[in-house]
């Protein structure tokens, strides 16, 4: 199969009407989805890009290539997002544009050539409250899988997911979850590979996957083959 179309027509679909808040709510810890139109966003939010990598790669019991996702796991540390699972990226540094910004982060985090990837979209901007940061998600495709190189600083675990496998109801799950000065909340989450991707990133991934179902404008899961 030849991988072109089904990366056309994804970027078709991410040229038209985005899902927004109602594909990103379905991944948000609640009771988020009851505040969300009460929010008063801050005049001092910081910017933020962040890269959603589609490349062709096959796990080891795989025949052909498909296309994955990739993730990092972030080190441990004091913090909001410490050993979280994130998408490649990071905050905004001066009056560089956010794609800039995305695409820097990539690099600087896991070794990844701006010049080697092809940036086919984007999708809506989502307010994270506890980091009082506005997120920009960019979708950026390579035709062979990148030689990532994560630096250990920024990097704890290189994630690499299968497309096919974020579409499986089997691995949304739920828990409740106790947050200081947030008190108990319900978190959905996606159990990748045994990790839990939830916050902003699952909401991120919750919203592509919305926009490429098998009802909606651009494929599913079953067309995610992209051998030669």
């Amino acid at each position: 199969m030849n991988r072109r179309p089904v990366i056309e027509t994804i970027q078709q679909a991410l040229a038209g009407p985005l899902p927004g808040m109602k594909g990103q709510i379905k991944m948000a810890p609640q009771p988020r989805s009851d505040q969300v139109n009460r929010w008063e966003i801050p005049d001092n939010y910081r910017e933020a890009g962040v890269l959603l990598l589609l490349y062709p790669h096959h796990q080891p019991n795989q025949l052909e290539p498909e296309l994955h996702v990739v993730l990092t796991r972030r080190p441990d540390y004091p913090g909001t997002h410490g050993g979280q699972i994130s998408l490649p990226g990071g905050r905004r540094e001066g009056d560089e544009s956010l794609l800039v910004t995305a695409l820097r982060e990539a690099q600087e985090e896991i070794g990844l050539d701006p010049a080697a990837v092809e940036v086919i979209g984007q999708l809506s901007p989502l307010y994270i409250p506890p980091s009082n940061f506005y997120i920009y998600p960019f979708i950026a495709y390579s035709s062979v899988r990148p030689a990532f190189q994560p630096d250990a600083k920024e990097v704890a675990e290189l994630i690499e997911a299968p497309l096919h496998l974020l579409f499986n109801p089997a691995i949304q799950r739920e828990e409740i979850w106790q947050f200081p000065n947030y008190g108990e909340r319900r978190v959905p989450f996606f159990d990748v590979f045994g990790h839990r991707v939830w916050g902003a990133t699952a909401m991120i991934l919750s919203e592509f996957l919305t926009l490429l179902q098998p009802n909606g404008t651009a494929v599913g899961s079953d067309n995610l083959t992209v051998s030669a």
